[in-house]
């Protein structure tokens, strides 16, 4: 809990020196200082993937379109104008001819198609998002032509992701990009990513220090209207009592992981608290794949674990009732989601089916979580629920909470047999969720639940369903992501527990706070009364 200096003694040199003094546009230089658990495990546009990495990447970058006010459209950003063919293979778009980065060079098709390139190549978390790109050509330097593979009827939401953002490539070549297809080796720019930003947004990376705080300052030579706030810092504050002690304090302006509980504790005229659905979701996650399993995780052993399962008991617990079930990995809201069975608690099925696999003794399985608070949520504390649910059929879980970068490491080896982890949307459209949580070859959690390939978890109807759902619009993409869900559900590898509502907590001077589907907290947005 450190006070934030930056900026107030010019200020107050500027008022000593002024007979005439501007408070609205003093108030606008001081520092926005937000309180959230940084979790951060990159800032490369193409390696990191966290919640904290959407705020600042959206902040710092601009992709060629954007999500619109309705949290579903794309609008123009670096893009003013594109087209598609009628079977959504190729996409042609136009840039703006005033746009500019960070250090006033022009924003070409040239960056464009490397930078795609390169998040394709690096391998990284987020590099999902071009799958399916055959080629990129760059007919003159304001114009971008993309192929595709087959068609792709969610690649322009994908281009409003905040991973998707146009990095300055002859920057970023200087210091150790590399977009060619060794990416994934070659490229040795992570690095200086954690201390540079290379793109156009309506802010610049100021400095970062891991485990303390994230500091960017305002882009003087962004091409758009300049963002009301001068400097905006995020402090890390792990717990959701300490981020509420520094908003009713006045050392923060934005506490960003405040629960329902803390929050109702919260009495101050001067806090504003507002309570909003998200779509963002906490799951627990078995690993059929993983070296430490004690007995198969089989579909029948999944299920049954699944079963035993207090979830209306969890919301209650996690959130105090703010929250709401989620059917499958595709969140409430989405594409498909329409009409899908909630997750059911059932005990006795539960025992049926571990006493058909010879388990009725019960088993013993390990846990490890990431020691974070996400969405209010402490992950530990959430597992003890789940602990004690499981206790009723005879599964014993061992919880060990270890650092993030411990868990990041060890889900890939040796494996995470059992865990709790958390998702927020990256644009509006079902596919991410399919290519990232799908049981399809290669996806984020067929090779991390699979151990690697050790265990073949892939289900060939969820390739099939996606193949039909890219292609279609309308109705039938809604039914073939419905269908997809019924798949995931049936697998029993993600298992959503609560879908949290989203607590808004803020000092009453600040303006422009909201949830963004994408980016989290739009900070372009965000001004001082």
């Amino acid at each position: 809990m450190k006070p934030h200096f930056t900026g107030l003694l010019a200020g107050v040199a500027a008022l000593a020196a002024s007979s005439t003094f501007m408070l609205p546009a003093f108030a606008q230089e001081q520092p926005l200082v937000i309180a959230r658990n940084l979790e951060i495990n990159s800032l490369d546009p193409h390696r990191a993937f966290c919640d904290t990495c959407q705020i600042y990447l959206s902040a710092t970058y601009q992709g060629l379109v954007k999500l619109g006010p309705d949290e579903k459209s794309v609008v123009p950003a670096l893009a003013t104008e594109w087209t598609a063919n009628e079977n959504q293979t190729q996409f042609t778009f136009k840039l703006a001819p005033d746009a500019v980065f960070s250090d006033g060079s022009p924003v070409e098709a040239k960056d464009v198609k490397w930078t795609f390139e390169r998040l394709k190549n690096v391998k990284g978390d987020p590099s999902f998002m071009m799958a399916g790109v055959q080629s990129i050509e760059t007919p003159d330097d304001k114009t971008v032509v993309i192929n595709m593979e087959s068609p792709n009827s969610e690649f322009m939401g994908i281009l409003a992701a905040p991973y998707v953002g146009i990095i300055n490539s002859d920057v970023a070549m200087e210091n150790g990009a590399s977009a060619g297809e060794d990416a994934a080796t070659a490229d040795q720019a992570e690095t200086w990513f954690l201390a540079n930003s290379a793109g156009s947004g309506p802010y610049v990376l100021q400095t970062y220090r891991p485990d303390d705080e994230l500091r960017f300052v305002r882009n003087e030579n962004f091409w758009q209207d300049s963002p009301p706030i001068g400097e905006i810092v995020i402090d890390q504050v792990a717990d959701a009592v300490s981020q509420a002690q520094m908003l009713q304090s006045g050392q923060a302006d934005i506490a960003m992981q405040v629960d329902p509980d803390t929050a109702s504790t919260i009495n101050s005229p001067d806090i504003v608290i507002e309570t909003v659905p998200s779509y963002n979701f906490i799951y627990v996650v078995f690993s059929p794949g993983a070296e430490a399993n004690q007995v198969p995780l089989d579909l029948e052993v999944r299920q049954a674990l699944a079963y035993a399962i207090d979830y209306q008991g969890i919301i209650d617990f996690t959130v105090g009732g703010e929250g709401k079930m989620q059917a499958s990995p595709i969140p409430n809201g989405f594409p498909g989601t329409e009409g899908l069975p909630m997750p059911e608690e059932n005990l006795e099925k539960a025992k049926e089916l571990l006493a058909s696999k010879g388990l009725d003794k019960g088993f013993s399985i390990d846990a490890t979580v990431a020691s974070m608070n996400v969405y209010g949520v402490d992950l530990a504390l959430l597992m003890q629920k789940v602990q004690q649910d499981l206790s009723r059929i005879n599964v014993t879980v061992n919880i060990q909470p270890v650092a993030s970068a411990v868990w990041r490491e060890q889900i890939v080896k040796p494996g995470i047999p059992f865990s709790a982890r958390f998702y927020a949307p990256d644009y509006y459209g079902s596919a991410q969720y399919v290519q990232f949580f799908g049981m399809i070859p290669d996806s984020w959690w067929e090779r991390n639940a699979g151990g690697q390939g050790k265990v073949d978890v892939v289900n060939q109807r969820e390739v099939e369903l996606l193949e039909k759902a890219l292609s279609s619009s309308g109705e039938a993409m809604e039914q073939a992501y419905h269908e997809i869900a019924l798949e995931m559900i049936k697998d029993r590898i993600i298992v959503p527990v609560v879908s949290p509502n989203l607590v808004l907590a803020y000092r009453n001077d600040i303006e422009g706070v909201r949830y963004s589907a994408c980016c989290n907290l739009p900070l372009a947005e965000i001004s001082r009364k």
